[in-house]
């Protein structure tokens, strides 16, 4: 049993628009931690949460070089039922790197449509591109 991913990683994701006068503020499409939890190896399970909300995730890990991360989050905020898709990879040692933190990055895609908050939809199919970076003295 182990799992090199457990622990608790910063997460930040981003519209892709390629418009550069867009403010990277603008660009925000969620933030939050991520959870991993010890699993058998191969498995994913985890949660990723914010102030007020969280979805329990659950997937598969594909060691490589890199290896890929792959899991779905869904649970249920404000009453509405959300479900997100991730895919991610293991940014490798990078050889001279200095201090280099263990990060993820990859791409989430809202897989349901759910509430926006006020009065509309979020839709379904939005893509956007995602980093997560391990926090200090994170491991379970």
């Amino acid at each position: 049993m182990g799992n090199q991913y457990t622990g608790i990683w910063t997460y930040r994701s981003l519209l892709n628009d390629p418009d550069l006068s867009i403010s990277f503020d603008d660009l925000e499409f969620g933030r939050g931690n991520i959870r991993i939890e010890e699993s058998e190896p191969g498995i994913f399970k985890g949660l990723i949460y914010g102030p007020g909300w969280e979805l329990k995730l659950k997937g598969s890990i594909q060691e490589g070089a890199p290896s890929t991360l792959w899991f779905q989050g869904s649970g249920v905020v404000s009453g509405a039922p959300w479900v997100y898709d991730y895919l991610c990879y293991a940014v490798p040692h990078i050889p001279n790197g200095v201090d280099q933190i263990p990060a993820l990055v990859g791409s989430v895609t809202r897989a349901i449509p759910h509430p926006n908050g006020s009065g509309g939809t979020n839709p379904a199919g939005v893509v956007a591109s995602f980093y997560a970076v391990l926090q200090p003295k994170s491991k379970l």
